[in-house]
């Protein structure tokens, strides 16, 4: 065996001037790499089987890939350049470069073990990083991945595109985490009646509607509730839905308030729009506002002491 690779050795010196040395290094580089890949494949293979939940197998093939780099790594380090003196002397001469060179990437790798440690997002968490919004469906080392959801289709509903954004933007732009420690986010919609709609009526019909779309259902679920909120310092006075009166250009506005799901959040508001145009149009004294044009004549339609001849206080009366 040795005469064979001293054979060989020679004779890649001689035609491709490589040195025994270095053919040692690489041919131990190759059987270090193809190592990894078949380790690799074959103990997340027995993991998929093992393992039926899609999100923990995610979880388990992501662990082992960065446990064998590790090793790989190492071993690497240790074939070219010999061990932890070799390391830090290496590491000394081109860290000023590597600093400059590969500016973008350290950061990126920084973000990344920050998104590990301080887990501002997980893997199938709701996110809003930046003007962009997604569900997060993969973390790399230099980016993590998400479903986009928003931008030209409303109500959170998904794109069908993939963004890639780089870990660094964690440090750069505000993050917004739609299901991390509390679990539901709160909904609003807004319906407008006329002036002369017997707005109380059309209240109480909402204020009804609203709870049954509500996510609230029972009380353990609001002590769920409950209990994320005062992990993350959150009070909430009440969880149960609320319909908020206001006044509007066109007639009187009422905002139904409710919580819902994250992922649910277009499919309550369809329900409840569908109710409500059910109930009201089943009701004579209710009608829907919207922009329209309407003269008003002071003296036949104003309130006896706001008409435009109305007597005005110290006036005196005419005999």
């Amino acid at each position: 065996m040795t005469e064979l690779w001293n054979t060989i050795a020679k004779f890649v010196e001689q035609y491709l001037s490589i040195s025994p040395q270095l053919l040692a290094k690489l041919l131990w580089t190759l059987l270090v790499l193809l190592g990894y890949f078949l380790i690799r494949k074959l103990v997340i293979g027995l993991t998929g089987r093992r393992i039926k939940d899609v999100a923990r197998k995610y979880i388990a093939s992501k662990t082992i890939s960065y446990l064998l780099g590790a090793v790989a790594l190492v071993a690497l380090v240790r074939i070219w350049l010999g061990g932890a003196a070799g390391l830090a002397t290496y590491l000394g001469l081109v860290s000023a470069g590597v600093a400059i060179a590969l500016q973008d990437p350290l950061s990126n790798l920084a973000g990344w073990v920050y998104i590990l440690a301080s887990k501002p997002f997980t893997t199938g968490d709701r996110i809003q990083i930046g003007d962009r919004a997604g569900d997060v469906i993969d973390i790399r080392l230099f980016q993590f991945t998400v479903n986009e959801i928003g931008n030209w289709v409303n109500a959170d509903q998904s794109t069908g595109r993939i963004i890639h954004v780089p870990n660094n933007r964690i440090w750069k732009d505000p993050c917004a985490n739609y299901t991390q420690g509390f679990n539901f986010i709160w909904n609003e919609v807004a319906i407008t009646i006329t002036f002369e709609s017997n707005w109380r009526k059309a209240k109480d019909i909402l204020t009804r509607i609203a709870g049954e779309q509500s996510i609230i259902k029972s009380e353990h679920a609001a002590a769920q509730i409950r209990g994320a909120a005062q992990k993350f310092l959150i009070h909430y006075e009440n969880l149960t839905p609320i319909v908020w009166t206001s006044v509007a250009a066109s007639g009187v506005t009422l905002t139904a308030r409710y919580l819902c799901a994250p992922r649910r959040r277009r499919s309550s508001s369809g329900r409840i729009w569908e109710a409500v145009l059910v109930e009201f149009a089943a009701c004579e004294d209710i009608d829907f506002a919207y922009p329209t044009q309407r003269f008003y004549n002071n003296l036949a339609e104003g309130k006896p002491g706001a008409r435009a001849d109305a007597p005005q206080q110290g006036d005196q009366p005419s005999h």
